[in-house]
C-alpha cells in the first residue's frame, strides 16, 4: 500500500510518515502539493493525506488535480478546527475523509484499515461483475448444432432490444440460461433480473407476490410489501412456468404489461413500471389458448419473440461439447480425459431432464473417475441401459433359436443390471469367462 503525507509542518508530516512505515505501508512524504502531483507521473500513491492549508496549493485544489489524474486515489484531508465547514466541502469533491489537528496517529491508522477494506470489498466486487460477464457471455449457451447456432443468432438480435421474450423448451433445456443471457447482454444489464416460478406460488399468494400489497389488505398484512414487478423496474422480469398463472389473474398481468403500471392489493395506488419481460413455458401455450386455459389476448401479448429450445435428444450433436464443459468445470484444475466410446453411449440415451441432467451426469462422472479418466465403465447402469426391466418372454411362433436368444440376452442383461454394468462381475455371476461374456455381448448387440 503507498502513501503519500502532504503537509508543510515538518514535525506533524514526519511524525505521521514514521508511523506509517512502522505500519509497513511505503511511504512519500512532500512539503507541499506540487512536488507530489510531479511524483504522481512516476509513482502512483493508493492514499493521499494532505493538509488543507498550504501556502503553494491549497487542499481543494490539490483533491481536485489529483482526482482529474486517478479517480481511485483515496484522499484524506488534515484540518484545523476552524476549517471544518472546508473539508466537508472537499468530502462532497470526492475525500474519503477528514481529521481535525491535533489527532492521535492511532485515528489516521484506523480511517486507512477501512480504506483498504473498501477497496477489497471494490475488487471483489469487480471480480464477480467480471466472472458475471463471463458466465452470461454469448458463448455461455454451449453447443455447435444448427438448431443452437439458430438460437444463438436470434438472442444477439433480441438481447439489445425491450421487446417482450417468450421461451418455450422441456424442463432443463437451458431457459434461465437464455433470460441470464438476454439480460446481462441488455441496455439494462445493471438493474435488477427478478425471477418468478409460477408453477410453485399458490393461488392465494400469487396477486400479492407479483403486484404488492398495501397495509391491512388482508388478515396478516400488517406491513405494505413490494411486489416483484416493482422490484423489477428499469430491469427484467422473468416469469418461468406462466402457463400456471390462474386464469382470472391473467387479466392483470396482461393490463401491467399494456399499460405498464400495477395496482396494489388492497388500495388504489398506481405504480408506474418500466421493465423488461421474458416469460417461459414447458406447454404448448396455442394449445391452451383452444382449450380455453389461457387467454387468448395475453398469449398474443406474450408471443411477440418466441424462441423454441429443442430437447437435448434432437440435437445429440451438441452432448460432446456440453459434456467436456461440464467436465471441466467439475474437474477444476485436474483436467479429465474422456473416452470417445464415453460420448457413443450418451448419445444414445434420451435425457428427459435434458442438458440439467447431463450437466449432473457429468458431475457424476467427474467424481466417480480415477487416474484422471471418465471411461464407459464409469456410466451408471441406468444411463448404459435406460429403462430396461428384465421380463418373461413368451414362445409365440418364435423359433427354438430365437428363444434360446432371448434367454440368452435377458439373462446377461440381468447380470450386467446386478453388477451395475461391471463385465468382471457380470461374467461371475453368470459362471462365464470374461471373454465369453464380451464375445456375446457383441453377438447380441447389447
Amino acid at each position: 500500500m503507498r502513501i503519500y503525507v502532504v503537509d508543510d509542518e515538518r514535525i506533524i508530516r514526519v511524525s505521521l510518515a514514521d508511523e506509517l512505515k512502522d505500519a509497513g505501508y511505503e511511504v512519500f512524504e512532500f512539503a507541499h502539493a506540487n512536488p507530489a502531483l510531479m511524483q504522481m507521473q512516476s509513482v502512483v500513491p493508493d492514499i493521499i493525506i494532505s493538509d488543507l492549508k498550504m501556502p503553494d496549493i491549497n487542499g481543494i485544489d490539490f483533491l481536485k488535480k489529483v482526482k482529474k489524474i486517478n479517480s481511485n486515489i483515496y484522499m484524506v484531508l488534515m484540518t484545523a478546527y476552524s476549517s471544518v465547514s472546508t473539508a466537508v466541502e472537499a468530502m462532497k469533491l470526492g475525500a474519503y475523509d477528514y481529521v481535525e489537528k491535533p489527532f492521535d496517529n492511532e485515528k489516521m491508522l484506523i480511517i486507512i484499515e477501512r480504506i483498504i477494506e473498501l477497496m477489497q470489498v471494490k475488487d471483489e466486487n469487480k471480480k464477480l461483475k467480471i466472472k458475471l460477464k463471463q458466465n452470461y457471455d454469448f458463448s455461455a449457451y454451449v453447443g455447435k448444432s444448427k438448431r443452437v447456432n439458430e438460437i444463438f443468432d436470434l438472442v444477439k438480435i433480441v438481447a439489445q432490444k425491450q421487446t417482450s421474450v417468450l421461451l418455450i423448451g422441456e424442463t432443463g433445456s437451458g431457459k434461465e440460461l437464455l433470460t441470464n443471457i438476454i439480460h446481462y447482454n441488455s441496455s439494462r444489464n445493471k438493474k435488477p433480473l427478478i425471477k418468478v416460478s409460477c408453477a410453485i406460488l399458490s393461488r392465494e399468494i400469487f396477486e400479492s407476490e407479483l403486484f404488492g400489497h398495501e397495509k391491512g389488505a388482508f388478515t396478516g398484512s400488517i406491513a405494505e410489501k413490494i411486489g416483484r414487478f416493482e422490484m423489477a423496474n428499469g430491469g427484467t422480469l422473468y416469469l418461468d412456468d406462466i402457463d400456471d398463472i390462474p386464469l382470472d389473474l391473467q387479466v392483470k398481468l396482461l393490463r401491467a404489461l399494456e399499460e405498464r403500471e400495477i395496482e396494489k392489493v388492497g388500495g388504489g395506488k398506481i405504480v408506474k413500471i418500466d421493465i423488461r419481460l421474458i416469460a417461459s413455458t414447458k406447454k404448448d401455450l396455442r394449445k391452451m389458448v383452444d382449450d380455453g386455459k389461457f387467454r387468448e389476448d395475453l398469449f398474443y401479448r406474450l408471443n411477440v419473440f418466441p424462441i423454441n429450445l429443442p430437447p437435448l435428444r434432437e440435437k445429440p450433436e451438441d452432448i460432446v461439447s456440453l459434456t467436456k464443459h461440464f467436465v471441466s468445470i467439475f474437474s477444476e484444475d485436474n483436467e479429465k480425459q474422456i473416452d470417445d466410446e464415453v460420448f457413443e453411449v450418451l448419445k444414445k440415451y434420451p435425457f428427459p431432464g435434458n442438458v440439467r441432467e447431463l450437466r449432473n451426469l457429468s458431475e457424476r462422472l467427474t467424481l466417480l473417475s480415477m487416474d484422471n479418466k471418465i471411461d464407459v465403465e464409469t456410466i451408471p447402469y441406468e444411463i448404459k441401459f435406460p429403462g430396461f426391466k428384465p421380463t418373461c418372454f413368451s414362445f409365440n411362433d418364435k423359433t427354438l433359436n430365437e428363444i434360446l436368444e432371448e434367454v440368452e440376452k435377458n439373462a446377461i442383461l440381468d447380470a450386467l443390471h446386478k453388477s451395475h454394468g461391471n463385465k468382471t462381475k457380470a461374467s461371475e455371476i453368470l459362471g462365464l469367462p470374461a471373454s465369453t461374456l464380451k464375445s456375446k455381448i457383441t453377438k447380441l448387440n447389447i
